[in-house]
């Protein structure tokens, strides 16, 4: 019995797992982190969406799917339009303000500039 138990255990670690790394995918784009910020002030349509940020709408449309894939987001349908919302606000804040912590200390020694030079106008 204790095999079987451990071969489910392994099984929903390894799903956990794919759940953390499709979060952590969805939280790795200064895009969606951008939309997610614009969410946090109320529901939008991808339009307002667009405007907002500057991207096409296929764009926007692209990384408001993995956010919804991600249960960042839902949507609601609103005649034609689609009105995109922020699911768990106040858990999304913690983990953005345990990722700066997190971020602050491994970026005093991390030397990612090195591998991945500077965009224009990044400093």
């Amino acid at each position: 019995m204790a095999i079987i138990e451990s071969q489910i255990d392994a099984t929903e670690e390894a799903q956990q797992r794919l759940q953390l790394a499709a979060l952590f995918h969805a939280l790795a784009d200064p895009t969606r982190l951008l939309i997610l910020e614009h969410l946090k002030t109320g529901e939008h349509k991808v339009k307002d969406l667009t405007e907002h940020l500057g991207l096409a709408q296929s764009t926007v449309s692209a990384h408001l799917s993995c956010l919804k894939d991600s249960d960042l987001v839902s949507v609601r349908s609103q005649g034609r339009a689609s009105l995109y919302s922020l699911n768990h606000a106040q858990d999304l804040a913690a983990v953005q303000d345990q990722a700066l912590r997190l971020g602050r200390a491994a970026n005093q020694n991390h030397r990612w500039h090195e591998g991945h030079p500077i965009a224009d106008g990044e400093a």
